[in-house]
């Protein structure tokens, strides 16, 4: 018999995610190979070209996907996944905006061809910005968003007949407008005597550059004809007995069954259920805890689902195998709880970028990432100002990362990018973001915005309406933007569950001054905590700094400037995480590409690491204050203690 909040769960869970994560249509689990299913990554060269037209459109006007791209004109090798800005030497391509287009030829499994009782299904991680995909010449998708995967199911087309290769072409317009997220404008300068004829630009207002391209995997994967479509994860607990409920949607059949099986970290089986949705109850429970919170940190269950089904042509099952972390999120006006207990956010904001490959995936880059944030002791990060690589939120949930998931509304400074036409994209956004990364436990945010010009007048309703789209859509997690508008003038802070603020004491203003940074920074909490009684988070601070400059007494950009308004900020902060801060994100992880400007010496220098991922005199310090931090709270000392045992990278 279920008794107390068990019982309750029982009842309200599958309401309570039934009228919210039910609302999306359509699954995009990852591509997992099990029993019933391949991929095949289809990452390495591809050919490729980019349309120098005057209108951009040549390629669509000599229909460059109808043939192998090489019979229409030169091409270019381009490894994928990566950026196309930096990979050659063409400064004109580095800052190309417009189409250009990708190809690859493949050669497919006999039985992918043959079997008509498997689908085969292409799936891009990301293209940014805008993509069209064709196969053989046929239009099978379009996508608008550089962040997030799609999918086309291409079964008819490499099942027609006899094949033995497929093309694959992908064109991709990295064009921002003001209703894209994020946005941007086209500005063409028309002054003959300074420019040539249709000479433009595309402005952007975030500070990083515009990479362009494939950016993750392009993948082929296969399913049976009756395949699980989506799976939906919810967790509590009631005392030691934790609560996995989840949801299953199936496709290709009414008449299917389903057996699910939830297994710990040996491969025993701990509870079993069957049938579309239902509740799991596992005694004595391992919790899914944060870094340096627990000394088993980042436990995941694995949630195995078979689905048995009768078809025309006979029985079909499907296999599929979700990590499950089971853990919950809550907060007060004064706390931020991960399984009732305080969390503090002490970490990092990140970008997606690297030489060379720019924002394209790389494991060795990641691995090393990972690395350096457990040597720095941070339990935490952003993803700014994007959703980040669904093996990026993997890791997080392997290493007990805490991720604030961000959308890319960055730069929402006008009001015509407050209009409905701009909302209506941001719901869709959110609701493909929150398909995609709803069941990581690592993710325990959902960050909508960062900066946006939150004091004009559309802000409000623009807000109000995401952010109540967003908890529908998930109820499980607290919903937030970064704001850098005043306390008095924000008109969307009053519908976020915590108060994001970034502030730049000392740098963009009163430059060199640190002296004032501590009254500066106590006055920011004080008047937003008054005004709305809500836990913060201070989301951003920081300073540009050249690796090697020193000036002493302390000058801008010298590693000791750096080092010195840190220590400012931290000042205050150890008096106010004591109150209702409830964590601190530096700005930033490692210096990252811009655009050019006098402000921007070849790229944001903000990092505590280089871009090259070596550290400057400030990661030390931030190493310092995390594993301090991490002493200094009751229930982290055995974590810390066994993170320290034998071995030296994490050593206090």
């Amino acid at each position: 018999m279920l008794r107390g909040p068990a019982g309750a769960w029982a009842v309200l869970g599958p309401l309570l995610w039934g009228c919210g994560l039910a609302l999306l249509q359509g699954g995009m689990l990852y591509p997992r190979e099990s029993r019933s299913r391949e991929r095949k990554e289809l990452n390495g060269l591809w050919s490729f070209r980019a349309d120098f037209s005057d209108n951009r459109r040549q390629g669509f006007e000599q229909q460059w996907y109808r043939a192998p791209l090489r019979e229409s004109g030169p091409t270019l090798d381009m490894p994928v996944p990566s950026s196309f800005n930096d990979v050659g030497q063409d400064g004109q391509l580095r800052s190309f905006v417009g189409w250009v287009w990708y190809e690859r030829e493949i050669t497919l499994p006999q039985r992918w061809t043959e079997d008509l009782g498997m689908r085969v299904v292409l799936r891009i991680g990301s293209a940014h910005y805008y993509a069209i995909v064709w196969v053989n010449g046929v239009h099978v998708a379009e996508h608008e968003g550089g962040h997030l995967p799609f999918e086309a199911d291409i079964s008819k087309l490499v099942q027609s007949g006899p094949l033995s290769s497929c093309r694959i072409t992908i064109a991709i317009n990295n064009t921002l407008s003001p209703h894209t997220l994020p946005p941007g404008t086209i500005l063409y300068k028309t002054a003959p005597s300074m420019y040539p004829k249709g000479y433009f630009v595309q402005n952007i207002k975030f500070d990083f550059f515009n990479y362009a391209g494939l950016h993750r995997t392009v993948l082929l994967y296969t399913t049976p004809t009756t395949y699980i479509d989506d799976i939906t994860v919810t967790t509590d607990m009631d005392q030691d007995i934790g609560l996995v409920n989840y949801q299953i949607v199936v496709q290709g059949s009414d008449h299917f069954q389903l057996d699910v099986r939830l297994l710990d970290e040996e491969g025993k089986v701990v509870a079993k259920g069957t049938g579309a949705q239902g509740l799991l109850q596992v005694p004595s429970a391992h919790l899914w805890w944060p870094y340096l919170m627990h000394e088993h940190p980042a436990y995941l269950y694995s949630l195995e689902v078979k689905l048995t089904a009768q078809t025309a042509v006979g029985p079909v099952s499907d296999f599929y195998t979700l990590p499950v972390g089971i853990r919950t999120v809550a907060i007060t006006e004064r706390q931020f709880l991960i399984n009732g207990k305080p969390f503090y956010f002490q970490g990092v904001n990140k970008h997606e970028d690297a030489d060379i490959r720019g924002k394209g995936f790389d494991w060795p880059l990641l691995v090393k990432d990972f690395n350096l944030l457990r040597w720095l002791g941070a339990n935490a990060f952003r993803t700014s100002h994007y959703p980040y690589a669904e093996e990026v939120l993997q890791l997080c949930d392997r290493y007990g990362i805490v991720v604030i998931d961000e959308s890319p509304g960055v730069g929402i400074v006008s009001v015509e990018s407050f209009s409905n036409v701009s909302l209506q994209h941001h719901l869709e956004v959110m609701e493909e973001m929150i398909r995609r990364d709803k069941n990581h436990p690592a993710v325990v945010m959902w960050s909508l915005a960062n900066e946006p010009a939150s004091f004009l007048k559309p802000a409000g309703y623009y807000f109000k309406t995401l952010i109540a789209h967003t908890k529908a859509l998930d109820p499980s997690r607290p919903v937030t933007f970064v704001t850098s508008t005043s306390y008095e003038a924000d008109l969307g802070a009053p519908y976020v569950d915590v108060i994001c603020v970034n502030s730049y004491y000392s740098w963009y203003h009163d430059y060199g001054h640190m002296e004032v940074i501590q009254l500066q920074l106590a006055t920011q909490f004080e008047n937003w905590h008054k005004a709305y009684q809500k836990p913060m988070i201070q989301s951003e601070y920081g300073a540009d700094t050249i690796a090697g400059f020193h000036e002493d007494p302390p000058l801008m950009f010298s590693e000791e400037y750096q080092k010195g308004l840190l220590e400012q900020y931290h000042a205050v902060l150890d008096q106010k995480r004591k109150e209702y801060v409830v964590g601190e994100l530096i700005w930033n992880f490692a210096d990252f590409m811009t655009n050019q400007s006098p402000l921007r010496m070849i790229g944001n220098r903000k990092g505590i690491f280089t871009r090259q991922r070596q550290p400057k005199s400030a990661a030390f310090l931030l190493r310092e204050r995390y594993w301090k931090l991490a002493n200094e709270t009751r229930y982290h000392r055995s974590a810390v203690k066994s993170q320290c045992v034998g071995n030296s990278l994490f050593t206090v």
